[in-house]
Formats: structure tokens, C-alpha cells, sequence
């Protein structure tokens, strides 16, 4: 539901700006509201749940998530939803930043564990493609205010049985990682990063809004970093770090959801304005995405991560990420949606079932029942902030491209394929970096399960 709820709203844009009398320039914002506070507070609320009890931090922001959105729903004005917006954004941040932490605690059993990271992954893939099916169903049969209605009942129903199913944690208290300054310079460096990474598509990427903000952001997060190797209860212990696999496989992440996550906004650019599509039959054009997402993720990727070890899943995987971005920078003016896109779209999903998974599982490796929720803010923090990036990079050079083919006398839709493609092929050059990095920096499965089997007595001991 958290998830689904940054791509739903995309579908819905012209509809709420329409009844809500948005300008151009602030209807972005009913995106970003949401992204800022999101990407923002992953880190924190992941830490928060190492300390207080994961169950605790997850019922609470689910609680505030299903608040916002009833606010959000019934917005008459700009400022209500805006506001609705950053709140939720604020919720969905605090719940999902420890549901993977909860997940490797829950599952200490690596087989057992892998099938719930792959359901974990099923997960989040799915809401995203969902999202634009969804939005496009319901402004479309309804109105736009269901978007957000939606959630109501499920984040209810999903609460209520968060309290009834998960075992209670009382965390390892406040007073072990309760660091003030670092809560603050960390928040204050992501919100500011992610705010001037989505502000990019305003002001440009070399403009003095852009440099200074991107400035204060880094300069922020150098602090935080400094303020953490001093600080007697750090909130991030840089020993999450030191292992190589756990290093190597949050940059990878964050490269390849820059390639990635923006082909579903781009997709869907060249579905609509290309080849015509509606919402709903783009949303429907997208789906395969997830269905081959599923069929990896849900069953035959935990098999492999077990029998193989997570590196040597994720090598084909992102192999796979790349080949389609590849196909799709090939995509025509004039495609067919069965001999140009469908082909693109399924290595895309079966990819990316085999590879977040392989990610996920590397990530957690060294994480322990004391800080298995900060490791899942910081990696959901690195997919937040990679698929921002990549958004607006991508998103940019598209633009700018199809620009300079209009002003070349190109048609307008081969103009737009034109930047369409690129982005693409952009794309998938980020993700041959990941694969590049992943080849020589990960270690290899022999290795990089011993330290599993050697942690295996005391995940078994703290899950008794």
C-alpha cells in the first residue's frame, strides 16, 4: 500500500489539478510532498525500531499513513492536500523503514528467510506497477479522492492484524542510540537531497537552487558521518559497513534502481503520448512487469539464493535489467506493443524478481537483531534516493533531447521516442556499472554464506 501509493497518484494528476485548481508549476508537489518526508525519514524510523521495538514503529506509522490518507482524500483545497501529502509521506517512511528489519528477524532461517525476502520483493514491485493500473481504474470509474480512500480499510485491517500477529519487542531502549544531532543532520541531509534532486526538473541541474541546496545536503551528510564515528550511541554504527557484501550491495542497489525505476514513468510516457494508449490499458501494458516479478521472486529465486548463494543469483538478474532497458531503447515510433514492448518488458521483470532479492538478502547479511532495522531504513533509504536520482536524470535528458529533435523538425513522436529511448539506454548503462560492481566487488557464494552459517547460532538464540 505504501509503495503503491508513489506511482497511484501519477495516473490522477490532471484530475486533481482540474478540481483543485493547481498550477502547473505546484502539481508537482502532490508527488513531492509525499517523496521529501518519505525519503527523508527512513534512516531515523529504522532506527527507531531497533530501539523501541520494530512492531511499535510499524503500527504507528501505518496508523499515521491510513490517517493522512482519509485527510488526503477528503482535501477540497491545494494547501489541505499538500499538507495530507507530507504526512503521509511521513507514515509510509516510518512503516516501511522496518518491515525488512522485521523480516530477517522474524525468518532466521536462511531458506525460510529467502522466501520471505522474495515475498518482501513480490511486494514492493507489485505496488509500484499496481499504482498506475489502480490510478487509472479509479479516477476513471470514480473520481480521484479514491485514490487515497482506498487505503482506509486496508490500513486499518492491516494494523489491526500487525497487533494481533507480531510479537512485541521492547528494543534495546532509547538509551542505546538516542543521538539528537545525528537524527537531525541525517534528516536534514535527505530531506534536503531529495528536495533538490525532485526540484531539478524546475530549476536545471547547474542552477544556484540546485548546487546550493545539493551543497548543504552533502555537507549536512559529511557532518552526520563525522558526528557518528564520535558519537557514543551512534544512530547509524558504521560496523553496518564494513562488511564488502553489504557495502557493495547498497551502491549497487542504488544504481540499479536509478536505471530502473524510472522505466515504468518513461514507459508509460511512450505508451500514452505514442502510442495512444489510455490509462488503463497503459496500466494493463505494464502489469507483465510484475507478473514475471512474482514468478521469480515468489518461487524460483529463494531456491537459487539457497542453493547458490545471493551473488550468483544477482549477476544474470541485473544481466537480464539490462537486456531489457536495452530492448527498450530500441522501441519505434511506429511500435507494436507485442513485437517492441512485451519482449522489453519481461527480461525487466524477471531481472529484477531475481536480482531484489539477491540485493535484499546481501544487505541484511551482517545485520544483527539489534540493528536489522536500521539496516533496512538504510536500504530502503539507498532505493529512495537511487530511484529519485535516476527519475530526474533520466527524466531531464529525455526532455532535452526530444527538445533538440523538435527543434531539428522532427515529428513530435518520433521526437518523443527519441528522448524516450535515450533515457532508456542511459538506463541501462547504469545498470551494466551495477553488474560491473557486482561481478568484482561482491565475494563470491562460498564465501559470502559462511559468515551466515557462523551467525546462524545466534539469530537461532535471539529468535528463542
Amino acid at each position: 500500500m505504501v509503495i503503491l501509493d508513489g506511482t497511484i497518484v501519477n495516473v490522477a494528476l490532471p484530475s486533481i489539478q482540474r478540481d483543485l485548481g493547481f498550477s502547473s508549476s505546484s502539481l508537482a508537489w502532490v508527488v513531492n510532498a509525499y517523496l521529501v518526508p518519505f525519503g527523508g525519514l527512513l534512516l531515523l524510523s529504522g532506527r527507531l525500531g531497533d530501539l523501541i521495538g520494530r512492531k511499535r514503529v510499524f503500527i504507528t506509522g501505518l496508523s499515521v499513513f491510513t490517517a493522512a490518507s482519509l485527510l488526503c482524500g477528503v482535501s477540497q483545497d491545494p494547501a489541505m492536500l499538500l499538507a495530507s501529502r507530507f504526512f503521509q509521506g511521513i507514515g509510509g517512511a516510518v512503516a516501511s523503514a522496518v518491515t525488512l528489519g522485521m523480516v530477517v528477524t522474524l525468518f532466521p532461517q536462511p531458506g525460510e528467510r529467502a522466501k520471505a525476502i522474495g515475498v518482501y520483493s513480490f511486494v514492493q514491485s507489485a505496488g509500484g506497477s499496481m499504482g498506475l493500473l489502480a490510478g487509472g481504474a479509479l479516477t476513471q470509474a470514480i473520481s480521484w479522492h479514491w485514490i487515497f480512500f482506498v487505503n482506509v480499510p486496508i490500513g486499518i485491517v492491516a494494523a489491526l492484524s500487525a497487533g494481533r500477529v507480531l510479537a512485541f519487542e521492547h528494543g534495546v531502549g532509547l538509551g542505546k542510540g538516542t543521538d539528537v544531532v545525528g537524527a537531525l543532520l541525517v534528516t536534514s541531509a535527505l530531506m534536503l537531497g531529495v528536495y533538490s534532486i525532485v526540484e531539478t526538473a524546475n530549476y536545471g541541474w547547474t542552477s544556484a537552487h540546485t548546487l546550493s541546496f545539493g551543497a548543504a545536503a552533502l555537507a549536512l551528510l559529511l557532518a552526520f558521518v563525522a558526528r557518528q564515528t564520535k558519537a557514543a550511541h551512534p544512530l547509524l554504527p558504521l560496523r553496518v559497513f564494513r562488511s564488502r557484501d553489504v557495502s557493495g550491495a547498497m551502491g549497487i542497489q542504488a544504481l540499479m534502481v536509478a536505471g530502473m525505476f524510472s522505466f515504468p514513468f518513461l514507459c508509460v510516457l511512450y505508451l500514452q503520448k505514442v502510442l495512444g494508449y489510455d490509462e488503463i490499458h497503459t496500466g494493463l501494458g505494464i502489469f507483465p512487469v510484475s507478473v514475471a516479478i512474482g514468478a521469480l521472486s515468489l518461487s524460483l529465486s529463494p531456491k537459487l539464493i539457497a542453493r547458490f548463494g545471493p551473488r550468483a543469483v544477482l549477476l544474470p538478474g541485473l544481466s537480464l535489467v539490462m537486456a531489457g532497458l536495452a530492448a527498450l531503447g530500441h522501441a519505434p515510433a511506429d511500435g507494436n506493443y507485442a513485437v517492441d514492448v512485451l519482449p522489453a518488458l519481461l527480461p525487466l521483470g524477471f531481472g529484477f524478481g531475481l536480482a531484489m532479492p539477491s540485493l535484499a538478502t546481501l544487505a541484511m547479511s551482517a545485520a544483527t537483531p539489534q540493528d536489522s532495522g536500521i539496516a533496512s531504513g538504510m536500504f530502503n533509504t539507498m532505493q529512495q534516493v537511487g530511484s529519485a536520482f535516476g527519475l530526474a536524470v533520466l527524466s531531464t535528458l529525455a526532455t532535452s533531447h526530444t527538445d533538440a529533435l523538435l527543434g531539428d523538425g522532427a515529428s513530435t513522436a518520433s521526437a518523443l521516442t527519441g528522448g524516450y529511448q535515450l533515457a532508456f539506454r542511459i538506463g541501462a548503462g547504469l545498470v551494466a556499472v551495477a553488474l560491473l560492481l557486482a561481478a568484482t566487488l561482491l565475494r563470491s557464494p562460498a564465501t559470502a554464506q559462511r559468515p551466515a552459517a557462523e551467525e546462524k547460532p545466534v539469530a537461532e538464540n535471539a529468535a528463542r
